[in-house]
């Protein structure tokens, strides 16, 4: 089962952002930016930087989750954002016994005949896996044989302008649905902390308009209504 945590984050994200932003604007010293910045402050300020595409002043809060039930499909489209830190089980040292799980995605599910041909196909690999593992084959090499519908675990740490970004990216409906339903997940963790950093995280439709051309799902309304419930 999906699951996301947020497991740390920088102390009053909001205000941190806003006196990195007043201090690149404002002739204030160190000293008065606690005080210059109250919760409605960093608000009008984070709104402004947000507005004028300076977002530098984002880097300065960074969110560190804990993200388990996705498959290694989705970690390697994650891993793919750069700007950011990974902690992922290993398949090399973590041996596999009872505790294999696996993604099954929907579209299987909903076909009898095909999803019993796919369990089968995974549990015939992890046969295969253990048969490796007790004719002592060691891990690192077992595990070439195990699938990429195998469940994995792993710790993200972001700061708020690449979580953003990975939001243009990830909640866009042309992103495949489990790396978009993870990181839905992710932007409800954020949004109780940060609210005013995260009001408009979504794809460019939400924003402006959708720079997909003729692949568009064209449903931005839609996309719209359904993130700013989160």
């Amino acid at each position: 089962m999906l699951r996301v945590v947020l497991l740390a984050c920088t102390g009053q994200p909001e205000e941190v952002v806003a006196r990195a932003g007043r201090l690149c604007y404002f002739p204030s010293n160190i000293s008065d930016l606690k005080k210059a910045i109250t919760k409605n402050k960093a608000r009008e300020m984070i709104m402004k930087l947000s507005e004028s595409g300076h977002l530098s002043a984002f880097e300065h809060a960074s969110f560190t989750f804990g993200i388990e039930g996705i498959s290694r499909v989705c970690s390697h489209q994650l891993v793919r954002h750069r700007i950011a830190s990974y902690s992922q089980q290993s398949q090399r040292y973590v041996t596999f016994g009872d505790n294999f799980d696996y993604i099954i995605p929907e579209s299987i599910k909903k076909n009898k005949k095909l999803l019993k041909k796919y369990e089968d196909a995974v549990l015939f690999t992890k046969k295969v896996y253990d048969e490796l593992i007790e004719e002592g084959i060691h891990k690192e090499d077992a595990r070439y044989v195990l699938p990429n519908a195998s469940e994995t675990k792993i710790i993200v740490t972001m700061n708020a302008r690449e979580l953003l970004h990975f939001f243009t990216l990830r909640l866009c409906r042309r992103a495949q649905w489990e790396i978009r339903e993870m990181a839905k997940l992710m932007l409800k963790e954020v949004k109780k902390i940060a609210p005013n950093i995260f009001c408009n995280a979504g794809p460019e439709c939400i924003r402006t308009r959708c720079p997909e051309g003729k692949m568009s799902c064209g449903k931005s309304f839609e996309v719209k209504k359904e993130l700013l419930s989160i």
